[in-house]
């Protein structure tokens, strides 16, 4: 640290050297949160890395390095007293240049229109990862400031952690008891939006058991910067424990609860107003009906209430019901 300090104040390469060499050092921590799909947890984020890889690899070998050779020798062969220049005044036209100068960014937009298509129908988030695989379903549902994630077959919901065993395909619907919000987890899957009163989907797998992290990526108020939660891949084992120990833990969700939940706070606020469904942070709730996410999306998109009485009639962990994608239907009947 002395060599890096020069009257007693710290040089520009060794803040450098020191912020590198600690970040590295954080991200050896067991407890570290994944942050982006370069280092991707699932298959889903290992193809958009590689995607990634591809475009810039097109991009600089036909695009940037003729640019950076090219230039120098331009500039070297038409400078200014070079006897190798030729003058020609009347110069109209040639050939082999009008070819390259048209043929060059033509090839290059239709390889990187063909890859954008491959992938784009490779990566559709409505396409199931594992077909043949029963999957994980997950409803989410967007509130001002904080994610809901409902687990329909065990009856059970948690804010501030998302918890997905590792190699289960897992299928989720979304949707926003609000504004609209965009949901991504960038070491795992995509980006997509969820719209109040419609519905989408995403599918995603985690390969490997770590944490990642998740958020909402779409301005919505003054609480947009907390609307953040931890993606947990876990062993099918953990992650059957990890049910077991929410039913424990949860509480109920009665009015009580979900008046607090719907409220415009973060989830810390939510915690403190739950203290008892509180823990590390995160809040559990359980008996929670399957009918939820559809009575959220038919109070939204009809501005009412969400009436939650009809709602716990329904046995909590019951199948989850049919939900025909809104956001297709509303758009059909647009004029």
């Amino acid at each position: 640290m002395t060599r890096w300090c020069r009257q007693g104040r710290p040089s520009h390469i060794g803040v450098a050297v020191l912020s590198s060499t600690l970040l590295m050092l954080s991200g050896c921590a067991d407890s570290r949160v994944y942050l982006s799909f370069l280092n991707p947890q699932g298959p889903v984020a290992a193809a958009e890395r590689w995607h990634f890889i591809e475009v810039v690899l097109i991009l600089g070998v036909f695009v940037a390095l003729p640019i950076f050779v090219l230039t120098p020798w331009l500039a070297w062969r038409y400078r200014y007293g070079a006897k190798s220049s030729r003058y020609t005044p009347k110069w109209k036209d040639l050939l082999p240049l009008e070819i390259m100068t048209w043929v060059g960014p033509i090839v290059i937009v239709a390889v990187l229109g063909f890859e954008l298509w491959r992938f784009a129908y490779a990566l559709d988030p409505y396409k199931p990862i594992a077909p043949n695989t029963p999957a994980l379903q997950v409803q989410v549902i967007g509130y001002d400031w904080k994610w809901l994630f409902i687990y329909p077959d065990q009856g059970i919901a948690s804010i501030g952690e998302m918890a997905i065993p590792v190699g289960k395909p897992v299928a989720m619907h979304l949707t926003s008891a609000t504004v609209m919000q965009s949901l991504q987890i960038p070491a795992l899957v995509g980006q997509i939006y969820a719209m109040g009163g419609m519905v989408t989907q995403l599918h995603l797998k985690a390969t490997k058991p770590g944490r990642s992290l998740g958020e909402n990526t779409m301005y919505n108020g003054m609480g947009f910067h907390r609307q953040k939660f931890t993606a947990v891949a876990m062993p099918p084992d953990e992650f059957k424990a990890w049910v077991r120990k929410v039913r424990a833990i949860g509480v109920p969700l009665d009015a009580r609860t979900y008046e607090a939940l719907s409220q415009r706070s973060t989830r810390g606020k939510l915690a403190a107003a739950l203290p008892r469904a509180s823990h590390d942070g995160n809040v559990y709730l359980t008996g929670v009906s399957a009918a939820l996410f559809s009575a959220v999306v038919e109070a939204t998109m009809t501005g009412t209430p969400v009436a939650l009485a009809h709602v716990l009639m329904a046995p909590a962990g019951s199948p989850a019901p049919v939900v025909r994608n809104t956001a297709a239907s509303s758009m059909e009947k647009a004029p």
